[in-house]
């Protein structure tokens, strides 16, 4: 099945990444990692507001306590919006040649996240897969990462996935939601090159993939099995992630970026770093917030 996300949101960012729905306040949230901002769109007013957070953020989602947790280029952050600033949390990676990527809250309030260098070097592959407690103890989770991204978990919270960009994989572990221990890793999905490569991914309710395509013009939605159930054309061929939201959790929300891009390619993909939509058919899953 082939599909076409419609254009939504005219936001121009230059690396939009990190899509996450705030069901409670039903607002979309995002990052422009390369502009050191963040940015909210309420659905019921369509009013955007945008953050400036002063250093690159690879992601960002929702505390039980209120505000932010963040993972920057300094490590794990809070962003507390009373005050409308960043505080500092601890940085496991202690390199001020890399930087946080892509993360995600498990479902027992733990967040997840992984490191990558700034140059996005292939060879380099230094980057690992850390997981922030409630307790605020860090625990190395994998290593020998080029540019972890996408994480999600499966409805019945036994399979962890994440993505690899340079890899051109999304790596599949078994997963134990009670301690949060993942072993067993495998390849879920090898895309080829002329299918782009995997960036940021979500589970949705039925258990299945949608992984975003940087280079590949597209989000592809993939079964419990790891094969294609359908690909949805984004008119941007730098797709970066995506997220259910609205009020139904069956609208799915797709960032985009115009970095990388010649001059030609920007005056040939106006829509690039924008924010693209899709009424799914199929409803997401809730967002979990971290619990400390």
């Amino acid at each position: 099945m082939n599909l076409k996300a419609e254009h939504f949101l005219a936001t121009q960012n230059r690396l939009g990444e990190g899509a996450v729905w705030n069901d409670e306040e039903q607002a979309l949230y995002w990052v422009d990692i390369e502009s050191n901002t963040f940015h909210r769109w309420d659905y019921q007013t369509n009013e955007q507001k945008t953050f400036d957070t002063g250093l690159m953020v690879g992601c960002i989602r929702f505390r039980a306590k209120g505000g932010l947790i963040m993972a920057t280029q300094n490590g794990f952050a809070f962003w507390d919006f009373q005050a409308n600033r960043l505080m500092p949390g601890p940085d496991p990676v202690k390199n001020p040649a890399m930087r946080f990527n892509d993360g995600n809250v498990d479902s027992e309030g733990r967040f997840w996240a992984g490191s990558m260098y700034f140059d996005n070097e292939v060879d380099k592959r230094e980057g690992s897969l850390y997981r922030l407690d409630p307790d605020g103890s860090v625990h190395v989770m994998a290593t020998h990462q080029a540019i972890p991204n996408g994480l999600g978990w499966s409805p019945d919270l036994k399979t962890l996935y994440h993505a690899d960009t340079p890899r051109k994989v999304i790596y599949a572990y078994d997963y134990d939601a009670a301690t949060g221990h993942i072993e067993n890793r495998r390849k879920f999905i090898y895309t080829p090159d002329d299918e782009g490569m995997p960036d940021g991914l979500t589970v949705d309710s039925e258990g299945f993939i949608w992984s975003c395509r940087w280079e590949g013009w597209k989000v592809t939605r993939y079964d419990p099995d790891g094969k294609v159930d359908r690909e949805v054309h984004v008119n941007a061929a730098h797709v970066t992630s995506c997220a259910f939201g609205g009020p139904d959790l069956d609208e799915l929300f797709i960032t985009t970026a115009w970095v990388g891009l010649t001059d030609d390619q920007r005056r040939q993909q106006p829509q690039a770093g924008d924010i693209f939509r899709l009424k799914a058919g199929v409803k997401g899953q809730s967002t979990h917030k971290f619990a400390g």
